[in-house]
């Protein structure tokens, strides 16, 4: 959601909410003069007290919108902060590993075999690095990019080797571990970096979260005019009732203090923005049998 429409709907219930009271304030004042000059209109009390009546169910329903509101604007900056701490950790972790491995190396004398699996080491939390920052220039680019229309045609399955390849090398997992399903000739509408980010995401999530031993399924198919991509995962699953939840900005399930797996809450909601800006839908599901989460992501086909 963008800044202006965030604070357009707290502003706008603000100004009703002023409006109401004044009118109430108003009413009431009319009407305790008219009493005290002995008026008896019946007709004018009715209608002011009706009047009145609409007014102060307009108040009450507006403060508990914000009430709401509120309440959304603190679990969003509950969110915002475990989001910096993440990045924090992120970005702290790997600088300290890198330093302790370069000072090490420069101080003493390192046998040859120490040195390369000190390089290797280190090549790791370089890729660490870069995928961090990666994921933050792409949510940067999707929420600062608005949707448009377009003709591009991308083929699903050579990307989605391609996207196999970088996940197996970053998580360093066996090549079985994510097994692919799809048509050599599958096209769909979209442009090939934003359905790259996508199933990236969605790939990388999968073997993160089955580790130590994943078992990733992705298979894809034509249903009508739409191309549906299935990724299934041998993980410990995401609860019914956060299912919609994941797809937020920030969200992460579990304890900030207790977490383990690292990440920046960032992921799938990079996955809804995409999706939906290429005219799609994505869901989160359960697997049928065993433990695991499926996600489902439905594009408009193409040829």
């Amino acid at each position: 959601m963008e800044p202006s429409r965030s604070l357009g709907w707290p502003i706008l219930l603000g100004v009703v909410l002023i409006v109401s009271l004044v009118a109430l304030t108003v009413g009431w004042v009319l009407v305790s003069i008219a009493a005290a000059l002995g008026w008896g209109n019946a007709a004018f009390y009715w209608a002011v007290l009706a009047v009145g009546a609409a007014l102060l169910v307009t108040v009450l329903a507006g403060v508990i919108v914000y009430f709401a509101l509120s309440v959304k604007a603190i679990a969003l900056s509950q969110r915002q902060s475990n989001f910096i701490d993440s990045v924090t950790h992120e970005l702290k972790s790997p600088l300290a590993s890198l330093k302790l491995y370069l000072q090490t190396l420069t101080r003493r004398s390192v046998p040859v075999e120490r040195q390369e699996e000190f390089h290797r080491f280190m090549l790791q939390d370089v890729e660490r690095l870069d995928g961090l920052i990666d994921h933050l220039l792409d949510a940067a680019r999707t929420l600062n990019r608005r949707p448009a229309a377009t003709d591009t045609v991308t083929t699903i399955a050579p990307l989605l080797e391609q996207v196999r390849s970088m996940v197996l090398q970053r998580h360093a997992v066996k090549e079985e571990s994510v097994r692919i399903e799809c048509d050599p000739e599958l096209k769909v509408r979209g442009r090939e970096a934003d359905i790259e980010i996508v199933f990236r995401n969605l790939l990388d999530n999968a073997v993160k979260y089955s580790l130590p031993e994943p078992r990733v399924e992705v298979t894809a198919a034509v249903e009508r005019s739409t191309v549906t991509v299935r990724v299934a995962d041998n993980g410990p699953g995401i609860p019914l009732s956060q299912r919609h939840a994941v797809f937020r900005r920030f969200v992460r399930l579990g304890s900030e203090l207790e977490r383990s797996t690292p990440g920046t809450g960032l992921g799938l909601f990079l996955v809804r923005s995409l999706v939906k800006q290429l005219r799609g839908k994505v869901t989160a599901k359960g697997r049928l049998t065993g433990q695991g989460s499926v996600f489902e992501v439905e594009l408009p086909a193409a040829g």
